[in-house]
C-alpha cells in the first residue's frame, strides 16, 4: 500500500500569477483565495494573481500569499479526489511557513487563522531586525555539522547560525550581515562549493528573530489547534507530531530555530514514504526530495494541469 507524504513550499517559491490555473480550474481552490482575503480584509489575490512582484514579495504578504496557493492545491485536488487530504497521505510537512499551510492541510489549523497567523508573522519578521543589519547566506558542498561551526566562529560577539538544513551539503546561515560575510568567507576557505550571499528582506530563523517570536506567541496561545488527520513532521524536531497542545510552542521555536528539513526528509524514509507531493508553486522541495530520497516519487501541484497526476499518483 501506498505511503505518500504532502509537503509544503515556504517563502522564496512566491511568483506573480501562482494559483490563476487553479482558481480558474477548481471552485474550491477559488473559494480558498476568497477566504483568505476575507480574513485578511483585502484583496491579497489581486497581489497574486496580478502583481507587482515587489508588493508580493513582501514578506507580510508572500506567507499568506503561499498559505493561500498551497491550500486552493490541496482543496483542487480534494474536490478532483473526492476525498480529504488526510484520506490518503500518511503526514505532512511544511517548510517554515509551509508549515502552516500543512498544518491547515491537515486539518489542525482553520484556514483564515493560519492568514492571520502569517500576515503577522511576515509583518512582526519585518520589523525584528533594521533593514541592512542582517543577511542570509547560502553554502553548499559542505556537511551541517561543519557549517555549525563555521557560523559559530564567524558570530564573534554577534548572531550567526544555521538556519536551513535543507539537504545533504546544502545549508544556509542567518544573522547580522558583518557575522555572514566572514561566515561565507570561511566557508570558502574550507572547501565549499558555493558560498554566497542571499537576498532576503530579513535574517530569518536565528535569534535576531526573537522579537518577532515575542510578538507571535500570545497569539498561537490563543489560537485553536485541533488533532490532525495525520502526525506533521516539526521543522524544529523533525520529528512526527499528533499533539495538538504542541503546535503553538512549536510554531514559537520555529521563527528563531533551524528548519530541519534534510533530517525531515530522512524521518519520511523512515516512516516508509514512498511518494512525495509538494502543494503549491515552485518545485524546491521536490528538487530536495528527488536528491535526498532515492527511490521516492515525487510529484509537484501548483497548476491545473498537474492536477490529473497528482490525482492518479495518490489513488493509483
Amino acid at each position: 500500500m501506498s505511503r505518500p507524504a504532502a509537503v509544503f513550499p515556504g517563502q522564496g517559491s512566491q511568483v506573480v500569477g501562482m494559483g490563476r490555473t487553479l482558481a480558474s480550474a477548481s471552485p474550491a481552490a477559488r473559494a480558498v483565495f476568497e477566504e483568505v482575503d476575507e480574513a485578511l480584509g483585502e484583496r491579497l489575490s489581486r497581489v497574486i494573481f496580478e502583481g507587482p512582484a515587489e508588493l508580493l514579495t513582501a514578506t507580510e504578504n508572500a506567507q499568506p500569499a503561499l498559505l493561500a496557493t498551497s491550500i486552493a492545491a490541496q482543496r483542487a485536488l480534494e474536490e478532483r479526489l473526492g476525498l480529504p487530504l488526510g484520506a490518503v497521505v500518511c503526514c505532512v510537512a511544511g517548510h517554515s511557513l509551509g508549515e502552516y499551510s500543512a498544518l491547515v492541510a491537515a486539518g489542525s489549523l482553520a484556514l483564515s487563522d493560519a492568514a492571520r497567523l502569517l500576515r503577522l508573522r511576515g509583518a512582526a519578521m519585518q520589523r525584528a531586525v533594521p533593514p541592512g543589519a542582517g543577511a542570509m547566506a547560502a553554502i553548499l558542498g559542505l556537511e551541517a555539522a561543519v557549517v555549525v561551526t563555521i557560523a559559530a566562529e564567524a558570530a564573534g560577539d554577534q548572531v550567526c547560525q544555521l538556519a536551513n538544513d535543507n539537504a545533504d551539503g546544502q545549508a544556509v546561515v542567518s544573522g547580522h550581515k558583518e557575522a555572514v560575510e566572514r561566515a561565507v568567507a570561511l566557508a570558502k576557505e574550507r572547501g565549499a562549493k558555493r558560498a554566497v550571499m542571499l537576498q532576503v528582506s530579513a535574517p530569518f530563523h536565528c535569534a535576531l528573530m526573537a522579537p518577532a517570536a515575542e510578538e507571535l506567541a500570545p497569539v498561537l496561545a490563543r489560537t485553536r489547534f485541533a488533532p490532525p488527520a495525520v502526525p506533521l513532521i516539526a521543522n524544529v524536531t523533525a520529528e512526527p507530531v499528533r499533539d495538538p497542545e504542541l503546535f503553538a510552542e512549536l510554531l514559537y521555536r520555529q521563527v528563531t530555530g533551524r528548519v530541519r528539513w534534510r533530517e525531515s526528509m530522512a524521518t519520511m524514509v523512515r516512516m516508509g514514504v514512498d511518494l512525495v507531493l509538494e502543494l503549491g508553486p515552485g518545485k524546491v522541495l521536490s528538487g530536495l526530495a528527488k536528491r535526498a530520497m532515492p527511490g521516492v516519487r515525487v510529484l509537484a501541484l501548483g497548476e491545473a494541469a498537474e492536477l490529473d497526476a497528482a490525482a492518479a499518483a495518490l489513488v493509483g
